[in-house]
């Protein structure tokens, strides 16, 4: 019997070469991943606002005149009815006396026009005079009456005239800026009114959402009625970037889309005790919405593709693209899934943009 003897060295080379032909294990890679529950969701989102007072008035002077008297100072709280300027009243207290001196003429004149006319009659019954006399005489009283009717609405004119050269606050609130001096000449018809006032004990803040945003919370709600009555407090982020003591209530909304910016602008309430809000400021509403066991995920789970969301969820540990349904109203980095998970599916959780399909998950 004959024997075949092998080199070691070739078995061992078929050894290796077989070894080698085996597919190498494709690399997993390390990711943040979240396993969905249910969970409440407090969303806030954040619209740019305009302060202004509750009542903002223009005082302007209703004659003409040099101001002899400025009552108040810039930033003054004023009250209903307090006195803040004056207007020279010498040619105003001039014409009234002659509107007085003016009636006073013509209810003489009046009263000889009676009793010429008393007179007449006694003559015109005696036949002394003609019906032409005695008719005369009665106009004449007519158009002494309309002399004084006309004396006393002169007179009216020049008392009101007098009274508006002292020029009162006509409400509460808190005085701007003054930009007259006294001795300056003033005008009904000038460019800039003597000072605003305002009532700014309740500030209101104006903000818009778009067209979209508010058809979404007017769905919500049912009708812009009803979420008026039901709408969730607001907070306010003023101006230097700290959040109002306080929360506010919107109160208006507008029937009207601004056709230049397809926005509809909503107004919002909040006390101001503390003299914090200035009208005419700025600030930031923050509109709060809150849900009950709903899907909470970060936005960095999250892509989009062809304006849809889509998240990876990790299967047997290899991630699928998913799509999923969003709530509409979010607040930047959180959303509330409507539909597309499930409690129990496990997700990558940030960085979404970065993974591929079919990438094994450490």
């Amino acid at each position: 019997m004959n024997r075949i003897f092998v080199p070691i060295t070739i078995v061992l080379s078929l050894l290796a070469a077989s070894c080698g032909s085996k597919a190498p294990e494709k690399e997993r890679t390390s990711l943040p991943t979240m396993t969905i529950a249910l969970s409440s969701a407090d969303i806030e989102t954040q619209y740019a606002a305009h302060l202004k007072g509750k009542q903002m008035v223009e005082v302007r002077p209703q004659v003409e005149g040099v101001i002899t008297r400025i009552c108040i100072n810039e930033g003054d709280r004023v009250s209903r009815g307090q006195l803040l300027f004056v207007i020279d009243q010498v040619p105003y207290r001039a014409a009234l006396d002659v509107a007085t001196a003016n009636v006073k003429a013509a209810e003489a004149a009046l009263a000889t026009a009676r009793l010429k006319l008393k007179s007449n009659e006694t003559l015109y019954s005696r036949n002394v005079i003609s019906d032409y006399d005695l008719q005369l005489s009665r106009n004449e009283v007519s158009t002494a009456e309309s002399a004084l009717a006309l004396a006393k609405a002169q007179e009216t004119s020049a008392r009101n005239n007098l009274s508006y050269t002292e020029i009162t606050s006509p409400m509460d609130g808190v005085a701007g800026m003054i930009p007259y001096h006294v001795g300056a000449l003033v005008a009904n018809n000038m460019e800039m009114p003597l000072v605003t006032l305002s009532d700014d004990a309740t500030v209101q803040a104006y903000f818009s959402l778009n067209e979209a945003e508010a058809l979404n919370l007017l769905q919500q709600y049912g009708s812009s009625a009803a979420f008026l009555r039901n709408a969730p407090p607001v907070g306010l982020v003023m101006s230097n970037g700290t959040r109002y003591d306080g929360n506010g209530k919107i109160d208006a909304i507008s029937g009207i889309v601004d056709a230049s910016t397809g926005a509809i602008t909503l107004r919002a309430s909040f006390e101001n005790n503390k003299r914090l809000l200035p009208g005419g400021g700025s600030a930031r509403v923050v509109v709060m919405s809150h849900r009950d066991s709903v899907i909470v995920i970060p936005k960095a789970a999250t892509f989009e593709l062809q304006n849809r969301v889509f998240v990876y969820r990790v299967l047997a540990d290899t991630c699928s693209a998913t799509p999923v349904e969003v709530a509409k109203i979010n607040d930047g980095t959180t959303y509330i899934v409507e539909s597309g998970l499930n409690v129990g599916d496990c997700i990558v959780s940030d960085g979404a943009g970065l993974v591929k399909e079919g990438t094994k998950v450490k």
